[in-house]
Formats: C-alpha cells, sequence, structure tokens
C-alpha cells in the first residue's frame, strides 16, 4: 500500500486510539493518530492522508470544526467520523459540514473496515471525457462536477458517487440493498437512516433550487432519476 492511502485517526481516548491504529495497520491501513484537534490540524496540514477517521469530542478543536477545516482544504477526501453520539441531528450537522460517513461507538472492527474499504478503494468511474446529461443536469467524470442549468452543484465524494449510480441506471427504481452494495461497498443493512439522509441532502442540492424534480422515490422499493 502506498504513502497516498495513509489514514489520518483523530482519537482522544489515547488507549481506544492506539487500539484502532493497531487494527487498521494489521489490516494493511497505515494510520498516523492525533489526540487532539491542534495536532490533528497540523498532521492533515503536513502529510497526504486518503481518508480521515474523525473523533467529534476532541480537546482545543473538536470534531465538527476539523470536519469544516479538513473539507476547506480538500474537496475530495473522504471523512468517517466516529462519535458515540448516535442523535439524528449529530449525523444531520456532520453531513452538512462535509463528512461522507458517520459510525457510532461502539462498532465492530469488520463494519469499520467495510466503510475504509470502500472509501479507499479506486472508484469505478471512467477516466475518459464521458459525461451523462439528464434534463438539464450534466455529470462531468472528467473533473468530478455536476451542473444543473447552468449552475454548478457542489457534492462529496459519497453524494456524487451516489449521483451516478442513480444517473447510470435512469428511471429504474434502485433499492437501499443495492446502494448499499454499489455505494457503501456493504452486503448488509446497518440499521442506521444513512441512505435516507443522502438521498436527502442530494435532493436538497439537485432539485430543490429547481421547478422540475429528477429524483424521486418508490415507496418500498427504492430511490430512481427520471
Amino acid at each position: 500500500m502506498s504513502i497516498l492511502q495513509k489514514i489520518l485517526l483523530v482519537e482522544d481516548e489515547v488507549k481506544l486510539g492506539k487500539v484502532i491504529q493497531d487494527e487498521l495497520v494489521l489490516n494493511g491501513y497505515p494510520a498516523d493518530l492525533a489526540v487532539d484537534g491542534l495536532e490533528a490540524s497540523r498532521l492533515f496540514t503536513r502529510n497526504t492522508y486518503s481518508l480521515v477517521l474523525l473523533d467529534i469530542n476532541l480537546p482545543y478543536k473538536n470534531g465538527f470544526e476539523l470536519c469544516r477545516e479538513f473539507r476547506e482544504q480538500n474537496k475530495s477526501i473522504p471523512i468517517i467520523m466516529l462519535s458515540a453520539a448516535g442523535e439524528i441531528h449529530d449525523k444531520v450537522e456532520a453531513f452538512n459540514i462535509g463528512a461522507d460517513d458517520y459510525i457510532v461507538k461502539p462498532f465492530h472492527f469488520v463494519e469499520l473496515f467495510a466503510r475504509v474499504k470502500v472509501f479507499l478503494k479506486r472508484a469505478e468511474l471512467p477516466t475518459d471525457t464521458e459525461k451523462i446529461i439528464i434534463e438539464d443536469m450534466e455529470i462531468n467524470f472528467t473533473n468530478k462536477t455536476v451542473v444543473r442549468n447552468g449552475a454548478s452543484i457542489n457534492l462529496t465524494a459519497k453524494e456524487f458517487t451516489l449521483l451516478v449510480l442513480l444517473a447510470r441506471n435512469k428511471e429504474r427504481v434502485i433499492s437501499k440493498q443495492e446502494i448499499l452494495e454499489k455505494v457503501w461497498d456493504l452486503n448488509f443493512d446497518t440499521g442506521t437512516n444513512t441512505i435516507e439522509v443522502y438521498i436527502s441532502f442530494l435532493r436538497n442540492k439537485i432539485d430543490k433550487p429547481f421547478d422540475h424534480k429528477l429524483i424521486h422515490t418508490k415507496p418500498g422499493f427504492g430511490y430512481y432519476i427520471k
């Protein structure tokens, strides 16, 4: 594994942080450990990481502050929040400021590694100049941009992947299970409402500012674009 695939782990409980770091390394994921917000900022600025595992309750700078800071510096790096706070408003705030995923403590390492794997895996997107055009929306794979009716739409890496899945299957209903498998690389339902939250964020960005809606729900079956 190359240095470009190194993980930044931010966890103020030193013993827990060491356990997670050791498990990551044993499973082939090199990781630096920061035990407070200031150290995390320094490491992120000095080094190149492919993914961040970020606790919320941290000394000096909390995880929400760091998430905003990291997202301003790097629009595409995956950020996974790790927190004992499992309330929906905590998750929504995390997604609003740019987090790509949210895992509630305590968690099973198999779940963590499944999430890490999918974010580190090379995105299965074309490398040429392919575009998808649906109505007045254009998805450009070269620069990973989305434009609708002439307006640029800023999406996180996970939002972009979800939109691409729906767009490539125009008018076909995509089940939650298929979304879990193809976007999150999970073959089991984690029992969270992550998919609903991401669909809501996509709708706020893709549909809400415009009269004609592209993203639709078929109750009990899934989601589709038309």
